[in-house]
């Protein structure tokens, strides 16, 4: 191999994490920055996100953000978000030209409503700051180089302990500006650099480049990668009378899943549609992740449930009344007709729009009784087992629709081998991992992008401290 140049700083990947940690350390300072991406555009994820409208962020404040990625996740993000909460990726976005709004459910939008521009201001400012973009660039093999420059066995001995004793920075001993990592690239072009990296995204949304291959090099270096399973996912359900709903939607939702014995295992209250293949929207596909894991250990389907709550906000006692005082009206009501106009004015008061008759139907087929019943039919017993079916509609799911249909990945990098403060990879000194390789993943709502930012941006100012 011929002489090679040596690269500061290379980042792998211009999506929303590696577009934001080279434009902002590269603005702060940080020279010969070179931002590789291998489709031909960069942030092609952030144009298909939110519908290509991108819900950039969340209107949440930083500890509660961090509290919807789980135990474990909010414990790494702490600081990330703390460093740069919600409201600065909007006031850093605003500075860019790019207003932002609100919008239910915590969501935060640019207010053109276009993605494009969320991207534009982002290459713009990647641009700006003096960063080298290499668009079609893709990364087919990564190696850590011994202290000689040569490729060494899937290790990087910059984590060694003579690295250490050279201080925080891992620098070799020969001088500042070695290389400690190579980059062979399809076209057979070797690049090397001091500092690297790698934001190359999951194995989600693959059309969009991001198709896993960040994992196996991070496991040449034997480090663990936790399965990467699909997230935010639409769940399948194998009942055709589910099939038989779709297009219906439920705004205001309450969705429980439940395992095989019948456990709770979460609960989420967002919007809901019923589609041909089983469930999706927020509240089913945030709850996901939990099938996809069930699904991954079982090494098949499995025999959960969702149980669909239309209205939270109306109670049991609420529905015990409607039902009752239906029973007194003169003539031969059907149940259908008595709890649609029972319902009407409670839905009407909690802003949700009237059940369909379809999916009313469903409940009542829940609690044995037939579509046209009539009030007679319902005794007490029966009556209960009505309202036990309006406020918990048991769905069956046997799985998710796979990472065709996923919006992120959940697994990753094990966070235990990241540096919370600074995203670098322990023991493997100029070695920095963000956004959606590492094992986080938060729900719908903007808060993947800002966990996308806010590692970068930590990633961004310890690469300025050098």
């Amino acid at each position: 191999m011929g002489e090679v140049a040596v690269r500061d700083l290379i980042v792998v990947g211009a999506g929303a994490a590696g577009s934001w940690a080279a434009w902002r350390a590269a603005a702060a300072g940080v020279p010969d920055v070179l931002l590789l991406e291998k489709t031909p555009r960069l942030g092609t994820k952030i144009l298909a996100s939110g519908g290509s409208r991108c819900n950039l962020t969340t209107t949440l404040g930083p500890d509660d953000a961090g509290r919807l990625f789980r135990d474990k996740g909010a414990r790494f993000l702490r600081r990330a978000f703390r460093g740069l909460p919600p409201l600065e990726v909007r006031e850093l976005f605003d500075e860019l030209g790019v207003g932002t709004e609100e919008a239910p459910l915590e969501k935060v939008f640019p207010s053109s409503g276009s993605a494009r521009e969320v991207r534009d201001a982002l290459q713009s400012a990647v641009l700006a700051a003096g960063v080298e973009l290499r668009t079609g660039a893709a990364v087919e093999r990564f190696v850590g180089l011994n202290e000689e420059g040569d490729a060494g066995p899937g290790t990087d001995p910059w984590g060694s302990a003579k690295a250490k004793a050279a201080g925080d920075s891992g620098a070799p001993e020969g001088g500042a500006q070695a290389a400690r990592f190579e980059l062979h690239l399809v076209t057979g072009e070797v690049l090397r650099c001091r500092q690297l990296v790698l934001a190359c995204g999951g194995r989600s949304y693959a059309s969009t480049g991001t198709t896993g291959d960040g994992y196996a090099w991070l496991e040449s270096l034997g480090l663990e990668v936790t399965p990467t399973l699909p997230a935010l996912v639409p769940l399948a359900s194998p009942a055709g009378w589910v099939h038989d709903l779709s297009g219906i939607a439920l705004q205001g939702a309450e969705s429980r899943l439940l395992d095989q014995r019948g456990k709770e295992v979460a609960r989420r209250v967002r919007p809901l549609l019923f589609t041909h293949a089983g469930l999706s929207g927020p509240g089913p596909m945030d709850l996901s992740v939990h099938v996809a894991k069930a699904v991954h250990e079982r090494g098949g389907p499995v025999c959960w449930s969702l149980k669909v709550d239309p209205f939270p906000a109306i109670d049991r006692e609420q529905l015990r009344d409607i039902l009752v005082a239906g029973a007194g009206r003169g003539g031969a009501p059907r149940l259908l007709r008595i709890l649609s106009d029972g319902l009407a004015p409670l839905l009407k008061a909690a802003g949700l729009e009237p059940i369909p008759k379809r999916l009313m139907a469903a409940f009542l087929a829940q609690a044995g009784l037939a579509e046209d019943a009539g009030h007679q039919t319902l005794g007490r017993a029966k009556r209960h087992e009505l309202i036990e079916a309006l406020k918990g509609l048991e769905v069956p799911i046997s799985g998710t629709l796979g990472f065709d249909q996923a919006e992120v990945t959940t697994g990753g990098l094990a966070l235990r081998h990241v540096e919370a403060g600074s995203c670098r990879v322990r023991g493997h000194a100029g070695l920095y991992v963000i956004g959606e390789l590492l094992d986080l993943d938060g729900p719908i709502g903007g808060l993947n992008f800002q966990s996308a930012f806010a590692t970068a941006e930590l990633c961004a100012k310890d690469l300025v401290r050098g």
